[in-house]
């Protein structure tokens, strides 16, 4: 005891006084230390990227099915039909993503490994049946999609998920034989591979489709560790290939003209460029309110793909813009810390090459609508109409999900936090017996 008082009594003595406005910790400057210091805390949980990925996804589904009720509702009732369909038609998506990521989240690293090369085969031909007349949908003058049922599925949405995990599986076993420290074995079969799926693709006159696909290529060779002489020419290879694409077809050209060029009016050949700019300005601050928006009402063309982000602004303001743009950075920050945490060379290559696809083409899409970047015509991943589209990004997301409860101490945090939410609404329901 004597001991015990001298060390209190000496740690009391040695003791710095607390300065003025901090007492000693309970002031502003001291709340502020704490509260930062509570949030890094949150931030090296074990479980923070799932919880991130789960959060973010869900808020964008929500913000998605808003979004395009208010913007296809008014498109349905200008076409003459119900303004209901578009609305009915992702509400169907998300019911079938919903176990569709579920499954995903709850399945092994092996499982993906061997869903990679079946997935290919079905990609390529989901994307040569849509060269086939008769067998393609065709819209807009671009046949790039299958007409299954009710369903319209593009296979080139499909085809990015099965690059993902092709090359990250072919990438892996690579490195495992020892094999990537010659650049032929580096990008051979994995160069010639992306170029034949980008081939198909572009044969369907999908642009977007194809830079996210060679985006893609370039995260997994990043991630590899190529080296720099060799990531700087594929880079220039790759802008004199999207180079030679523009050039060949006229009305990319027009686009890319009218990108830096201020010609044109509210209803001439720029009107979509235009026009969405005008939603957004006129969104102001906090919006109009949702479902008020007036440019949605056939002055802003593609309003429920490509430039739903338009209307998103119109009707939330700058306040909403800069939300939906903090998701889609909160969602970078998860992929890439579960791509940095990860141990396995296979999960860090397919989380890095997921997280670059659908952050980038986020940020393509918002580039274009506020005209920063000419249009290229890809979806809002996850806000968006576009089954394919949702349905391919779920399973991504939910894979994402799985690799992030392999993290370094995830699966023990995981299990100590007892069953699952599911489990315990089975066993309430009497559908699971319960753990004693």
């Amino acid at each position: 005891m004597s001991v015990l008082k001298a060390g209190v009594d000496l740690g009391h003595a040695g003791a710095a006084r607390p300065r003025a406005g901090d007492r000693g910790g309970r002031g502003p400057a001291g709340g502020v230390r704490v509260r930062l210091a509570a949030a890094a805390g949150l931030l090296n949980r074990p479980l923070t990227s799932y919880y991130l990925v789960l959060g973010i996804t869900t808020l964008l589904l929500a913000l998605g099915l808003v979004m395009v009720l208010s913007t296809s509702s008014i498109s349905g009732l200008i076409a003459g039909g119900s303004p209901w369909s578009g609305f009915q038609k992702q509400l169907i998506g998300v019911a079938l993503g919903l176990p569709l990521m579920w499954f995903a989240a709850r399945a092994s690293p092996t499982v993906f490994r061997a869903a990679a090369y079946p997935l290919i085969g079905l990609s390529i031909l989901g994307l040569v049946l849509t060269l086939i007349p008769g067998v393609s949908a065709t819209s807009g003058g671009a046949s790039r999609w299958i007409q299954i049922g009710p369903l319209l599925l593009q296979p080139s949405e499909l085809a990015k998920l099965a690059f993902v995990l092709w090359g990250a599986d072919l990438l892996a076993r690579k490195e495992k034989l020892g094999q990537l420290v010659d650049w032929r074995q580096l990008l051979i079969p994995l160069l010639p591979g992306a170029g034949f799926l980008c081939l198909l693709v572009m044969l369907g006159d999908d642009l977007g489709t194809t830079f996210m696909m060679l985006v893609i290529l370039l995260a997994l060779l990043w991630v590899i560790g190529t080296p720099v002489r060799l990531y700087s020419g594929m880079l220039a290879l790759i802008g004199l290939a999207l180079l030679i694409l523009i050039v060949v077809a006229g009305y990319r050209i027009k686009r890319l003209t009218g990108f830096g060029s201020s010609a044109g009016g509210p209803t001439g050949p720029n009107m979509q460029s235009i026009q969405g700019k005008y939603a957004l300005g006129s969104g102001g601050v906090f919006g109009v309110g949702l479902g008020a928006s007036r440019e949605k009402w056939g002055w802003v063309p593609n309003s429920t793909t490509d430039f739903i982000f338009a209307i998103l602004g119109e009707e939330l303001g700058l306040v909403g813009t800069l939300c939906v743009s903090l998701l889609y950075g909160g969602l970078a920050y998860a992929g890439l810390r579960i791509a940095r945490r990860v141990e396995d060379t296979f999960m860090r290559l397919a989380a890095a090459a997921v997280t670059a696809w659908i952050v980038i083409q986020a940020i393509v899409n918002i580039s274009a609508v506020i005209g920063l970047l000419p249009i290229t015509g890809v979806p809002l991943p996850l806000v968006s109409v576009g089954t394919s589209s949702l349905l391919v990004t779920m399973a991504a997301l939910g894979m994402l999900m799985s690799f992030a409860k392999r993290e370094p101490g995830a699966a023990q945090a995981l299990a100590a936090a007892g069953p699952s939410v599911t489990l315990r609404v089975l066993s309430w329901l009497g559908l699971a017996a319960r753990r004693g």
